[in-house]
């Protein structure tokens, strides 16, 4: 470890991992380390022995679980949109070859105590229990409206500017029910609360066509997800590292990292080595993560904190049509809330676990002192629970830019349920770090085939 670096990488969540390939493929000279023996960080999946490992150390996996290796539990639950900008990052790369995706089977929504589809069609539109008759029609309208939008044609905005007028202003001019807001800004728009409404809006436009072509795209959701668990993104993009000469330590624990007399970075210590570099990139967990670092400064701040619930089922989400994976939002006006419940499930179609066996993941973000407490709706909709592993995590914000000191540090996984905000996180950091926008262009094929 004598040798200098162009850039450390610490941690190899997704958002570390996407940028340590986006690095190397640019030309920089990149060491990568985790202090665990896994891919991952935060967004790994794990073998049922790590999994039990993590959550409940004295005890070891019941045996009707099945095998060790039929099981890769994801600690964060985010599926992909099919039209998103992590599947743009995957196809420009090239990392998608590395990958095979299955498609989720449905997305439902929670209203006046039972869940239903979303619909993918206009057979499952017009069937929908979801609105009334005349309510459909003027949802109908709305939706030709936004189809139709043509910036440079006046004739089709309807008196409306998206970049000056709320939703609400949008919503009222529809007549649109407080129950189809919901819908429309949490199922389809998938904001986690309702300040969206009294904003511009152009983002609630652009979520929704971002939604639809996507379930356009597969039919039934527009969400995809990986076979084997979502470690297999990080994982995918460190092998595109490796292949322009990233260099990857795992199970490596860091010690220190060390600073110039101005303060700047200089390098990182594991043990009694240090490894020095012109910069840093890093999730909170490695930079005090709330609390001052060994200099004094701190580093990242708690922007709220995430409950989730891994729950281990023996039969699919009842009312869900014995779907094999599903995503279920629980808008929060329904259950007197300010933020939505997530649930996504996956089984063993997506190689994850056992057969029949689901794994279902209830998530929100936590607005009291008694977090388990405010998924119980969510909880309620799973049916009997055969095992339940409860985390509450901080979400960490980091302070500064990284531009002084050369120390750019990446947001936590937030309780959205899809990868845009990542993605987001990690175009934010390259345009920092490489002083320009991340442009995606179709890699050339390399030497391995």
């Amino acid at each position: 470890m004598d040798e200098e670096y162009d850039v450390i990488v610490l941690g190899t969540g997704l958002t570390e991992c996407i940028l340590s390939g986006l690095l190397s493929v640019e030309g920089k000279k990149v060491l990568h380390m985790d202090r665990n023996d896994y891919y991952g960080g935060e967004s790994a999946s794990l073998n049922l022995t790590q999994f039990f490992r993590k959550f409940r150390p004295n005890q070891s996996p019941p045996a009707d679980l099945g095998r060790d290796r039929d099981y890769a539990v994801d600690l964060i639950p985010k599926f992909i949109i099919a039209s998103g900008e992590l599947v743009k990052i995957l196809v420009h790369t090239d990392v998608l070859r590395y990958l095979e995706f299955k498609q989720i089977a449905g997305s439902f929504v929670y209203k006046n105590g039972k869940i239903s589809k979303v619909p993918s069609t206009e057979v499952e539109a017009a069937r929908s229990p979801l609105m009334g008759l005349f309510e459909k029609y003027r949802a109908r309208k709305f939706f030709e409206f936004l189809q139709g939008w043509k910036e440079e044609d006046p004739a089709t905005h309807q008196g409306l500017n998206l970049d000056k007028d709320s939703m609400r202003k949008v919503y009222q001019h529809f007549g649109l029910e407080p129950g189809t807001q919901d819908f429309i800004g949490h199922a389809l728009a998938l904001y986690l609360d309702d300040d969206y409404i009294n904003k511009p809006a152009r983002e609630t436009y652009e979520r929704i066509v971002l939604y639809t072509t996507s379930m356009a795209r597969w039919g039934k959701s527009p969400y995809i997800y990986p076979l084997y668990g979502l470690g297999e993104l990080p994982q995918s993009f460190a092998r595109l590292s490796a292949i322009y000469g990233g260099t990857y330590m795992l199970d490596k624990p860091i010690d220190e990292i060390v600073l110039n007399k101005d303060g700047s970075f200089a390098g990182v210590r594991s043990g009694a080595e240090t490894v020095r570099a012109k910069m840093v990139i890093g999730d909170p967990s490695y930079f005090g993560a709330g609390k001052a670092a060994e200099d004094g400064k701190l580093r990242v701040v708690e922007d709220g904190k995430v409950v989730r619930a891994i729950c281990i089922l023996k039969h699919p989400i009842p009312g869900t049509d014995e779907s094999d994976s599903v995503q279920i939002i629980i808008p929060q006006n329904q259950v007197n809330r300010r933020n939505d419940i997530y649930i996504a499930m996956v089984s063993s179609t997506h190689k994850v676990c056992a057969d029949h066996i689901y794994v279902a993941i209830v998530s929100t973000i936590v607005e009291t002192s008694a977090p388990e407490n405010e998924i119980q709706p969510g909880l309620h909709l799973l049916g009997s629970i055969y095992d339940k592993f409860v985390t509450v995590s901080p979400i960490y914000t980091p302070v500064a830019d990284g531009k002084q000191d050369h120390i750019y540090i990446t947001r936590s996984y937030d309780a959205t349920s899809h990868f845009e905000t990542v993605v987001e996180d990690v175009q934010d950091v390259f345009k920092r770090v490489m002083g320009k926008d991340l442009e995606l262009k179709k890699r050339e094929s390399d030497t391995e085939q």
